[in-house]
């Protein structure tokens, strides 16, 4: 064995103290810590020949490499949608990587079998029944990718052919209908060779809304002469957090053919309180669900979860078949089911994390940060200067100036919050103006911090 590793194999109960000890500075001094480095980055150094060993290498990225880490794990993030660690879930995360299990098969391990059950435990959390399965995937845009997959080897089975054998040249133009669309489904729809411009934009409710018009959406699929087609909808949109009437559209399936994807990535979470439930009321008639649990379930990048009712498709489109692996069986291997065969244990911190605090605990989480929302969004409000763009309907708050609200002063006041250090938010532009979004979903930010983030806005808004 190369001597280093020797030595560090050793040393290696100190070593993980070490990294432990580090990890616990920079956790204890997130709440303080800029939330955003803007300083410009050490400049690039050579491969070292003989390497100094893991003691050494933690030295130096503690002190080269620890300081530009953003606090985005911390409680004024506010950017993308971009949820923290809990306590459990990270020590979840530091087994996974210890136990260091290829979850793509039950041969060697109960790994499977663990991810099994964190699948079931997440599917009762969201209201889907038995008839939808799951599996861990790396984040909205692969669980987007893998539904709209299985979606298109069902449209095949409608015409007749298996895309997964004969290519999609073999289905001929897919309609695609949506009102509001994420990005991840453009890369999908680009990715699985259906072509973005295949995405037809569906009327949205009028009102300031992000949510289709479901009337409209019943015009469009009426004037497809009964062509199967996939409609996707949304469970909470990046910019408002509008929901598609789910159960309004999945009803239109009793009159027209279309498989029915729901982009649920954070929306979904609506379902874990009483008050907010309604919102994805319909879900389980879905064929296909996205949700990102490195968001709102707090889990560690990357996890998202992928759910179907037609997992004989999904094996037909991913099954990997090789001598040294063998058929999918009734209960398939998860490497039949995904894009990737190595795997890592993806489920070991969110099991981690719902054995610790359960239903009740991520429902604690999840209406917080709601209530921290709409505290935000009154202040916001009453801030001479700024407007919101759009009721604080969830967890976002999407607002603007009330004054020329030009991308270049937008920009300006984005960069002015986030050279605070206080928050970071990230600019978009909704209904043709550029604003901003706050989006709360770390499970540690409080009314506290929402004060402080209040007031990085007001201090930044003089020098827009």
């Amino acid at each position: 064995m190369y001597p280093t590793l020797t030595e560090d194999l050793a040393r290696l109960p100190e070593l993980l103290q070490s990294a432990r000890d580090l990890a616990a500075r920079e956790l204890t001094g997130m709440a303080e810590r800029p939330v955003v480095c803007l300083d410009r980055a050490p400049d690039r150094t050579a491969l070292p020949p003989e390497g100094v060993g893991a003691e050494a290498a933690l030295a130096r990225f503690a002190e080269h490499w620890a300081p530009g880490m953003s606090g985005s794990a911390g409680p004024r993030f506010l950017g993308f949608v971009t949820g923290g660690t809990t306590p459990a879930a990270l020590a979840g995360d530091w087994l996974t990587s210890a136990y260091d299990q290829n979850a793509i098969n039950a041969a060697d391990s109960w790994a499977t079998d663990l991810e099994r059950e964190t699948v079931s435990w997440l599917r009762e959390l969201f209201g889907l029944g038995e008839a939808h399965s799951g599996a861990f995937v790396t984040g909205a845009t692969a669980s987007n990718m893998v539904g709209l997959a299985v979606a298109r080897e069902w449209l095949g089975e409608r015409s007749g052919v298996s895309v997964a054998r004969d290519g999609v040249a073999a289905l001929g133009p897919v309609e695609v209908l949506l009102g509001s669309a994420h990005s991840t489904v453009l890369k999908a729809l680009s990715v699985l060779g259906i072509g973005r411009d295949r995405l037809r934009r569906v009327p949205l409710l009028p009102g300031n809304r992000e949510a289709v018009d479901v009337d409209r959406l019943a015009a469009a699929l009426e004037a497809l002469e009964g062509r199967p087609a996939i409609v996707v909808a949304n469970a909470g949109t990046v910019n408002t957090v509008d929901f598609d009437d789910l159960r309004a559209i999945a009803a239109l399936k009793e009159r027209y053919d279309f498989w029915l994807h729901v982009d649920a990535a954070f929306g979904g979470f609506a379902a874990l309180s009483p008050a907010y439930a309604h919102l994805v009321d319909g879900l389980d008639a879905a064929d296909s669900v996205c949700v990102d649990l490195h968001k709102w379930l707090n889990v560690p990048y990357d996890a998202a979860i992928q759910f179907t009712r037609r997992q004989d498709l999904q094996v037909k489109v991913f099954h990997n078949a090789s001598p040294y692996i063998g058929l999918p069986s009734e209960d398939p291997d998860f490497l039949h089911l995904t894009p990737e065969s190595s795997r890592r244990l993806r489920a070991l911190p969110a099991w981690f994390s719902l054995m610790a605090y359960g239903r009740e605990g991520h429902r604690e989480i999840v209406e917080r940060t709601v209530a921290l929302a709409r505290r935000l969004g009154e202040h916001i409000e009453q801030t001479p200067g700024l407007r919101l763009l759009a009721p604080v309907r969830l967890n976002v708050v999407c607002f603007t100036l009330t004054d020329e609200p030009t991308r270049e002063r937008v920009d300006a006041l984005a960069q002015a919050v986030t050279e605070s250090g206080e928050a970071f938010l990230t600019p978009t532009v909704y209904g043709g103006t550029p604003g901003l979004r706050a989006a709360f979903s770390n499970w540690r930010t409080s009314e506290e911090d929402v004060d402080r983030i209040l007031g990085a806005i007001r201090m930044a808004l003089t020098k827009a």
